[in-house]
């Protein structure tokens, strides 16, 4: 396998080299590479057949996956798979065909432009739509919203949520916008470095396992809500006033998929807010070395690709109130307001 180098910077002129895989290795390699989630933390939903289907290969593939450990469950004669474990393995396949790495390469392709484009506010059409299996009955729902007044931006023509029964659904128009607001604490780019410099490899990863970053970290992996609950651990331990965000990447396929997302604020010297979103750092630096701007971006400063929420970095997002022992479900829908 070759490898190619690129270098993320960061604010002050300082440098993180990435590294990026090149070469095609076989199915039992990529599994190899893979930390698979945990059984307790594991949902095998995915038939084989979309297994096949996101990864572009055949049942002899799945065969050599599965015999180089990727975790199976038969059911009614049927193989099912975790679909971050999928995910994780079209992502480091290197073979450009899977829908991972062709998802991942549309999700990031603004991150190679300038990036005026994300300083200046952006209207988002957001609704939400929440949940409740087993519901217990008609009740009140809450829900960590938008959170851009505070950032700049603000919320319009807003349908909130009622109490109900099963489902409801929360509707605004969000505008929110970007500052370029690097990091000037050199012991906040310090403590950001000595992370980039560890070679945490980012993953798919549930978000009940994310909140356990320890567990995360241990593996050598790491993601948006997990990264984000460490690094704001660290700096409140160097003495800063820092708190790990939940919030949402938007546009995302026209609206098409939800990507909730997480990101550290901390207070800088200067005593601005800033915000770090250092697995977007990552995953553009895989992406390509022409995303360097955007790199820089991420460490300290707001874009508008990002909508805050009020929620903490492991908490969910919505909940209702009738009792039911099970969390509500909630899924975004966010596209662009023309």
């Amino acid at each position: 396998m070759t490898r190619s180098q690129t270098r993320l910077n960061l604010p002050g002129g300082e440098t993180v080299p990435q590294q990026q895989e090149t070469a095609c290795p076989p199915w039992e390699k990529v599994a190899e590479a893979i930390e698979f989630v945990p059984d307790q933390f594991s949902r095998k939903t995915q038939p084989e057949s979309v297994a096949r289907e996101m990864l572009h290969c055949d049942a002899t593939d799945v065969d050599r996956l599965v015999g180089a450990g990727l975790p199976v469950e038969d059911r009614d004669g049927v193989r099912y798979f975790d679909p971050n474990d999928l995910y994780n393995l079209g992502m480091y396949s290197h073979r450009r065909n899977t829908q991972p790495e062709l998802a991942f390469r549309m999700l990031f392709r603004f991150a190679g432009r300038p990036v005026d484009d994300l300083l200046r506010p952006k209207t988002w059409s957001f609704r939400v739509r929440l949940e409740c299996h087993e519901c217990a009955g008609v009740a009140p729902w809450l829900l960590e919203g938008p959170d851009v007044v505070r950032f700049g931006g603000h919320l319009e023509e807003i349908t909130p949520l009622t109490p109900s029964e099963g489902s409801a659904e929360y509707a605004a128009t969000v505008t929110n916008t970007g500052a370029r607001t690097p990091l000037v604490s050199a012991t906040l780019r310090k403590l950001t470095r000595d992370y980039l410099h560890a070679g945490y490899r980012w993953q798919m990863i549930p978000v009940p396992m994310q909140a356990d970053y320890a567990l995360v970290h241990e593996l050598g992996v790491t993601s948006c809500i997990a990264a984000s609950l460490l690094l704001a651990e660290r700096f409140r331990a160097a003495g800063y006033r820092a708190e790990a965000k939940r919030g949402w990447f938007t546009g995302v396929l026209g609206g098409a998929l939800d990507l909730p997302h997480a990101c550290v604020e901390v207070t800088d010297d200067d005593g601005v807010t800033k915000t770090v979103d250092i697995a977007k750092a990552q995953l553009a630096a895989r992406l390509s070395a022409d995303t360097e701007q955007f790199q820089e971006l991420c460490l300290g400063s707001l874009y508008n690709k990002v909508i805050p929420s009020t929620a903490s970095g492991n908490a969910s997002f919505g909940r209702h109130e009738c009792g039911s022992p099970q969390p509500a479900q909630l899924r975004a829908d966010i596209r662009s307001a023309r």
